[in-house]
């Protein structure tokens, strides 16, 4: 469990205004590289993007959480920043991540060898933290040392989060 981070740092994202592409799928008929090979000639074609940060955003259905089962589905974007109110072109879609808190863990490694990190997120760091899930989207940000398809590659896996209720 060394290729992430298991102390997040809890970080107040203001509103962010993001525009990409979407797919409905699931985790068994996932579909995440061909939506990205999608957006990807449209974000190099286009200068509407405020920085070179790529966002990999999942919106989950209310329920999504609750009896977690592989075929459930939900949205994915391939999204990035853009620059004030442009018009998008056609194929991109506006998306805005609302304010909130999120816990924010750092992974170094293959997208495909994360499981183990997220089943200790969901299992163990949520449950055992001062923090429930929050119902607003989740993302991996890409940063600087993003290396597609490289075990040394680092991302951000942002996962929405608000102070637990103390009412019972």
């Amino acid at each position: 469990m060394d290729n992430f981070s298991q102390t997040p740092q809890i970080i107040l994202l203001s509103e962010t205004h993001l525009a990409g592409m979407h797919q409905r799928m699931s985790l068994l008929e996932n579909s995440t590289e061909v939506l990205w090979q999608g957006f990807m000639p449209m974000y190099k074609k286009y200068e509407i993007w405020d920085n070179t940060k790529l966002y990999a955003v999942e919106e989950y259905d209310a329920t999504y959480f609750k009896k977690f089962e592989p075929q459930n589905t939900f949205t994915k974007w391939a999204a990035a920043p853009i620059k004030g109110n442009k018009t998008l072109p056609e194929g991109l879609f506006a998306l805005t991540l609302p304010k909130g808190l999120y816990a924010v863990f750092t992974y170094k490694g293959l997208a495909a060898d994360a499981a183990p990190m997220y089943m200790y997120i969901f299992t163990r760091w949520l449950p055992s933290s001062e923090y429930s899930l929050d119902d607003r989207p989740h993302f991996a940000l890409m940063v600087e040392k993003y290396k597609n398809n490289s075990p040394e590659s680092e991302e951000e896996i942002w996962v929405p989060v608000r102070v637990r209720s103390t009412i019972k």
